[in-house]
């Protein structure tokens, strides 16, 4: 009776990171990238000791278990993006954040005060990660559109050898279509907002990643169809690597 009374106390007090989905190991030439998936558009990388977190979104819960950020990317205004009440919630006591003009003029003071900005076509380097940001937007373009051209940052980063493609929202974009040598990739699909599943698969077969992440796929009428991405990502290329991932389980 204790025994099963000891395991029952531990399933209840077992910590929120238990329910976090599995994460991926990618092999750099400065040590494996840690990929976790976390919620929507947020994710972590862990990479030569330093931890660093894409979009912050869904207040601290979303990082139970996660160390404290020393990088963090924003890339867009959107509340799924720039959550300034989940950033304020957080230990940022030794974060440096990265994000556009147009989110950083957004921001408290504190919050500026820890901001470098960086906008499309512009390329830093922070704690041995190159950070280039790039378009991404809607199309057709227009100016009422819900993500217009130069507001909000795609972003490449490099790890050691290898290159890491993060979409932000955006359709199925030439700058996107032209990128070379991407090792892991995360692409959206959620209608109204970005794209379809068709026109993401489309872009993806053209740039050809060795590794995509459907992300940021959830939109109006629910999910998009992840299953048939893959399917359609691989009828066109086998040897892409398509990898599926629960994104919400983090409520």
């Amino acid at each position: 009776m204790k025994t099963t009374f000891a395991l029952l106390l531990l399933m209840i007090s077992a910590p929120l990171w238990a329910q976090l989905p599995a994460a991926d190991d990618l092999q750099t030439s400065k040590g494996p990238l840690k990929i976790q998936p976390l919620n929507h558009a947020t994710m972590s990388l862990t990479w030569g000791g330093k931890t660093i977190y894409v979009d912050p979104y869904g207040g601290a819960k979303t990082f139970a278990g996660i160390a404290a950020p020393d990088l963090i990317l924003i890339s867009d205004i959107h509340g799924d993006h720039f959550d300034a009440k989940t950033l304020e919630a957080l230990d940022l006591s030794k974060a440096i954040i990265v994000a556009p003009k147009a989110v950083a003029d957004l921001m408290s003071d504190a919050l500026k005060a820890k901001t470098t900005v960086v906008n499309n076509g512009q390329t830093i380097s922070k704690l041995d990660v190159s950070i280039m940001a790039i378009p991404m937007y809607n199309l057709p373009e227009a100016a009422d559109a819900k993500h217009t051209k130069g507001r909000g940052n795609g972003y490449v980063l490099k790890f050691g050898d290898k290159t890491v493609y993060i979409s932000g929202d955006t359709a199925g974009i030439p700058e996107m279509r032209s990128l070379k040598n991407i090792d892991v990739a995360f692409v959206c699909m959620n209608l109204p907002y970005t794209m379809d599943v068709p026109e993401a698969a489309n872009a993806v077969l053209e740039f050809k990643p060795k590794v995509v992440y459907p992300y940021h796929f959830r939109g109006q009428n629910g999910f998009s169809d992840t299953e048939a991405f893959k399917k359609l990502v691989n009828t066109g290329d086998s040897k892409i690597d398509v990898r599926l991932r629960d994104w919400y389980s983090i409520k």
